[in-house]
């Protein structure tokens, strides 16, 4: 299986169980903190290192590690979790499922986004919010 198709659904999928849609749940996963493989999953749909992720989620390294002896994630790092997980979908959804072409754009640096890379971008819920503005102007060959 393709790293494309691995992580498509990946939200529901990786952070929830197989074959789970269920938005309540996932809201009562988010309260209770989600498990580390959560953020694992990520990290591998992103193509980042666990420690790199981290740090776009604003997540020190040292909390990282008790998290890691925890196994759990906070409820406000599991949010941060699900944002930029709902992005990598969207933008592999945008880049027809291929992953390496969908990282790299959430990568770089994007003039629309104060010249500032998707991910950084992201750090709070309103620029999640223009990114995936941006995503959806793409999508619909709207390049301003």
């Amino acid at each position: 299986m393709s790293r494309a198709i691995a992580a498509r659904g990946f939200i529901t999928e990786s952070m929830m169980g197989a074959g789970s849609t269920d938005t309540n749940r996932l809201i009562r996963e988010i309260e209770q903190g989600l498990p580390l493989r959560a953020m694992e999953s990520l990290s591998l749909g992103l193509g980042l290192a666990l420690p790199d992720l981290a740090t776009h989620l604003g997540i020190p390294a040292r909390t990282l590690a008790r998290r890691k002896t925890a196994g759990r994630l906070s409820p406000d790092e599991s949010e941060r979790v699900v944002r930029v997980a709902r992005l990598l979908e969207k933008a592999l959804a945008l880049f027809d499922w291929e992953s390496s072409e969908a990282r790299q754009w959430l990568r770089e640096p994007k003039q629309a986004l104060a010249g500032q890379s998707p991910l950084d971008y992201a750090r709070t819920e309103i620029g999640a919010r223009e990114v995936e503005n941006l995503l959806g102007r793409l999508e619909h060959g709207v390049f301003s």
